[in-house]
């Protein structure tokens, strides 16, 4: 099985810099071999992918944020693991928010944007589980947002 880098490289990610928290948090917090990922959002060099699903962005544009979103969450594992993705050791949990409209109810098949990419870059150990929520707002009127969990050795 090849290695994270190497199925990132495979999928043609380039992963950005972390992005730095923009209130009062940090961006992971380690405790034992679990890392807890603050919340990452939709956000891209370009400025991201914003507005509610099912009224300003459509369905596919929803799937985009939230594979940005893992992009952003494996940032931040890299920037967790001391720059070595080959110390993630599990996926745990994800939750997922995308900002909805009032008819809009794919919310879980949004959030499969993130999952799974989690699984492509990881294999068996990307599977994860998982929460999927409608919301009415997110910060800063980012799409989609996810945070999650993972073990690391």
């Amino acid at each position: 099985m090849s290695s994270p880098e190497q199925r990132l490289a495979e999928l043609n990610i380039t992963l950005p810099p972390p992005v730095a928290p923009v209130a009062n948090y940090v961006p992971f917090v380690c405790s034992g071999n679990l890392v807890l990922i603050s919340g990452q959002v939709s956000l891209d060099s370009g400025g991201g992918i914003r507005g509610t699903v099912g009224e300003d962005i459509d369905f596919s544009q929803g799937v985009a944020a939230a594979r940005l979103c893992g992009i952003n969450l494996i940032t931040q594992m890299k920037a967790a693991c001391d720059g070595d993705l080959s110390r993630v050791r599990r996926v745990v949990k994800l939750g997922g928010f995308v900002q909805a409209g009032p008819e809009f109810f794919d919310i879980p098949k949004v959030i499969n944007g993130c999952s799974d990419l989690m699984v492509d870059v990881f294999g068996e150990l990307g599977r994860h589980a998982r929460s999927a929520v409608g919301v009415y707002r997110l910060p800063l009127n980012f799409s989609v947002e996810v945070d999650a969990v993972i073990e690391v050795s």
